[in-house]
């Protein structure tokens, strides 16, 4: 029963057409970046899990991105230059609340673009209590469903505010602007047994700068992204799949070329995440690792000529 009401609930919400959707490739793929930007992190040390005072980077007109610590999950707040914001998945239930206060400590109001990566738990369990508590442009979700409370829920509460779903896949443009370009490089099939290899995967360029946002995307979908010729490269890349051995392979590591991963993971968490062997090949690649369950929250600002951790 809960998998027919999962199916009318979504049939209703969908864009008439998913193919209707629009699907402009983005616009800088196949381009590369003007080089790697310096680094400009302070020493490492443990933040407390508060919301950083962003007020005056706002003032400047910078990117900023934010990696929330949401235990064993993830949610990533996006903040553009104009003023508008995106926040990728809402961590899991456990720490919904924690995400509606973060973002009422940034002086959100509206969320332009909230993109569900897949419908997993530890990805969706905050979307109903953000869908509560903030206005909400556009959502943005693959074309995949899962049998669960979370889900359904998720769907409801998409369904109560009568908003539409945007069809997230490879070639969707959500921003096209001169120096800002935000869209899916992937998931680029469908089909796929592993539900993990339908994460849409955000790509965002400002000026001379990239973030690759993958979700639980696994080596498959990988694979299929960098077949398919689109701009992967990154200065910072958050980790697929908390870490997990089955992503972040050698040849995806090496068409990204980031100079930080970001892994969004819990401490002591039962999945043994992250993999040493995740590790082993970020470290030999010589890119920065950044752990929540080590710093917490995790922001970086952007000027469109480099890339920036704060450290508060």
């Amino acid at each position: 029963m809960r998998s027919a009401r999962i199916f009318v609930i979504l049939l209703l919400l969908l864009i008439v057409t998913f193919a209707g959707c629009r699907t402009n490739q983005v616009k800088d793929a196949g381009t590369p970046l003007a080089g790697k930007p310096g680094s400009t992190a302070q020493t490492e040390k443990k933040p407390p899990n508060t919301a950083p005072s962003l007020n005056a980077e706002k003032a400047n007109g910078n990117l900023k991105v934010q990696f929330l610590d949401v235990g064993q999950g993830d949610s990533i707040l996006i903040q553009f230059p104009d003023g508008k914001n995106m926040l990728v998945d809402a961590g899991p239930p456990e720490s919904e609340q924690y995400v509606v206060s973060y973002l009422e400590k940034q002086g959100i109001k509206k969320i332009n673009y909230l993109v569900a990566t897949h419908p997993h738990l530890d990805h969706i369990g905050g979307f109903e209590k953000v869908l509560e508590n903030f206005d909400i442009g556009s959502i943005y979700m693959p074309k995949v469903t899962a049998n669960t409370k979370a889900f359904e829920n998720a769907l409801l509460s998409i369904e109560k505010k009568g908003l539409k779903i945007k069809v997230a896949k490879a070639g969707v443009s959500v921003i096209d602007q001169d120096k800002l370009q935000v869209g899916f490089v992937g998931p680029v099939d469908t089909g796929y047994e592993d539900l993990n290899n339908y994460s849409a995967v955000t790509r965002i360029q400002y000026g001379e700068t990239a973030f690759l946002l993958t979700g639980d995307t696994g080596t498959l979908s990988e694979n299929q992204m960098i077949a398919s010729g689109a701009n992967l490269k990154a200065d910072v890349l958050k980790v697929g799949h908390h870490g997990s051995s089955h992503s972040s392979s050698i040849r995806f590591l090496a068409a990204v070329s980031p100079q930080y991963a970001v892994i969004s993971v819990g401490v002591g968490n039962d999945y043994g995440h992250p993999s040493e062997k995740t590790i082993a090949k970020l470290n030999k690649a010589g890119i920065k690792i950044l752990r929540t369950d080590q710093l917490r929250t995790i922001v970086f600002s952007s000027d469109g000529r480099t890339a920036s951790r704060l450290v508060s």
